[in-house]
């Protein structure tokens, strides 16, 4: 009878492209079930408050601005949040791997809440931003630490509801964020925006403390600052990059290039680094042969796409209800609100039906799909679309995104050894965030560079003609359709000209006229800039849907004998195809 040598197959050989799960010394432990709902209870109300900052934050933006006078400054409080948060996230992943999940979860939520504090207190912009910073290194722990928490208490069968609740949760905090963060601005003062996580942090972290095992830590712990460094000098420069690019500088731009260049440099620093350490057996922030696992691999590039379609467009799509429908802003939540509903809902429903039925490929398959489905309706949104044909498209999104929320993680999850769990989930939140950024950077030129020339189309003879292009350059940017006391002021120029510049039997009437084709021009252009994206976005989507049929399927462990023999089952099956000699018979 054929047997596997125990020494034939390391615990973390890669089989097939797949790194099998780790065998008995690694199996998942057990806890009690106080302990298990306790530390979930803990670490929902951590999601909630870390989701919920991003939201409430966005919507107190105007008076904090207003209050502490820095306009010019308006795009670093979330420029230094996102920076902050994404650069350090596969650190604090490997960092957990390393010594834990409780110490880094914890000191995640310490430093977040302290950042909130400080926020709160800020006296200046300057101290804002910097205190924006520092609570988004604090929130970067939460969400990769959250999913691994899961990972660690959970088999792989099990993961998939919770991960789903996890996600829901995202979708619960966008829909009350807003009006919670404009009730507290209206009725008390911009700084209980984050004084708010102050309570709910407290009572999570006084849980977690208390009543959260100590789940895994690696038995030696070599932190590599190296490669730390190195991630940080690629990863910062690259953001700033895309962030910059097309907005505060020209794409071809000295300063662009320059970013680019630097991230490439320390990019395959970074690379050859890590793939140096892994071959001595240290451990690297991200070990490089993570990426020979088709399972993680595959799942990475469709977070990329993900990040980048998915969460750009839904960036676009107020603009278009504000600026193409002439919805107010306040009643634009409204409009988002059913694919917020959706997200949710598809999300708890795509962790039960993997939990019951084992498989998640399909569910992977089905998301991509309606994913799909729901950017083809935004392809056909045009200057005449109403309401209601924006709600039909993001009541499809929103299904198609709830899908998409946990499934990649919980693959990753069942296809890596329990120690590498925390750095291969933290990295797959790196690169949505990574595609986040590219994606919007890539969405706002494609817009730049259609609107202009399609408002020129869209001009009637007559009207470039009757007015001077000087006048005409002040609807360059469709910025105009959001800025209801601009357009009255500029309304009122068009019907009452200064004298000598009317042709002789000027009427108010001919003046008004001439401005709503103006407008019509403007919101013409608009619209196909927003299309360009729209397409983009379903291209983006259609490449990842073919991608996730490359998704491998393991089937999702019930138990904790299942490790063992998926191992050996696996291990026989794939190496025999590949023609590998590494396993022993006897």
């Amino acid at each position: 009878m054929s047997t596997v040598s125990s020494q034939a197959m390391p615990e973390e050989t890669p089989i097939g492209g797949v790194a099998a799960p780790a065998v008995a010394a690694e199996e998942q432990p057990q806890y009690s079930r106080r302990e298990t709902i306790m530390t979930m209870i803990g670490v929902l109300l951590v999601m909630l408050l870390a989701s919920l900052d991003q939201t409430i934050v966005s919507t107190a933006e105007p008076h904090i601005i207003a209050d502490l006078q820095g306009f010019n400054h308006y795009t670093w409080v979330s420029t230094a949040y996102l920076l902050a948060s994404t650069v350090v996230v596969p650190i604090y992943g490997k960092l957990s791997d390393l010594f834990g999940r409780k110490p880094i979860f914890l000191f995640g939520v310490v430093l977040f809440l302290t950042g909130s504090a400080l926020c709160g207190a800020a006296q200046s912009m300057d101290e804002l931003i910097a205190f924006r910073a520092f609570q988004g290194l604090g929130a970067a722990a939460l969400m990769p630490i959250a999913f691994a928490v899961v990972g660690d208490l959970f088999t792989p069968r099990e993961r998939g509801k919770w991960q789903g609740l996890v996600g829901a949760i995202w979708g619960l905090s966008a829909i009350i964020g807003p009006t919670l963060g404009g009730w507290i601005t209206e009725n008390s003062t911009w700084r209980w925006v984050f004084y708010v996580n102050l309570p709910i942090g407290i009572v999570a972290l006084f849980v977690l403390i208390f009543l959260m095992p100590a789940l895994k830590s690696s038995k030696s712990v070599v932190i590599d600052y190296v490669g730390a460094v190195l991630l940080v000098l690629c990863a910062v420069p690259l953001l700033l990059g895309f962030t910059w690019a097309g907005s505060q500088y020209a794409w071809l731009s000295p300063q662009i290039l320059g970013l680019f260049a630097f991230a490439l440099v320390m990019g395959v620093s970074f690379i050859l680094y890590e793939m140096k350490q892994e071959r001595e057996d240290k451990q690297p922030i991200l070990d490089p042969s993570l990426f020979a696992n088709r399972i993680f691999s595959v799942s990475a590039l469709i977070m990329m796409i993900v990040g980048l379609a998915l969460f750009g467009s839904v960036y676009f799509i107020p603009l278009f209800v504000q600026g193409i429908i002439g919805t107010t802003a306040t009643n634009s939540g409204v409009v988002m609100t059913p694919m917020l509903v959706t997200s949710m809902i598809s999300s708890i429903l795509a962790g039960q039906l993997v939990a019951r039925l084992g498989r998640y490929k399909w569910v992977a398959v089905v998301g991509m799909a309606i994913s799909v489905c729901g950017s083809l309706l935004l392809d056909r949104l045009n200057v005449h679309s109403v309401n209601s044909d924006v709600i039909m498209a993001m009541i499809v999104l929103g299904f198609g995104m709830g899908f998409s929320m946990s499934i990649y993680t919980l693959a990753v999850q069942n296809a890596l050894p329990p120690k590498k769990i925390g750095q291969g989930t933290s990295a797959l939140v790196f690169f949505r965030s990574i595609g986040s950024t590219m994606g919007l950077a890539a969405m706002g030129s494609l817009m730049n560079s259609a609107y202009l020339p399609a408002f020129q189309h869209a001009l009637p003879a007559a009207v470039k003609q009757a007015v001077p292009a000087q006048d005409l350059a002040s609807f360059n940017n469709p910025q105009i359709l959001l800025a209801a006391g601009a357009q009255e002021q500029i309304k009122q120029a068009f019907m009452n000209p200064p004298a000598g510049t009317t042709q002789p039997g000027f009427t108010q009437a001919q003046g008004l006229q001439i401005y709503n084709m103006v407008m019509e021009a403007v919101k013409q252009g608009l619209t196909q800039g927003l299309h360009n994206i729209f397409v983009f976005c379903s291209v983006m989507m259609a490449i990842g849907f073919i991608a996730v049929f490359f998704l491998k399927e393991i089937k999702l462990r019930e138990r904790k004998k299942d490790v063992a023999t998926e191992v050996a089952v696996n291990g026989i099956e794939e190496l025999a195809q590949e023609g590998t000699s590494s396993v022993a018979f006897h």
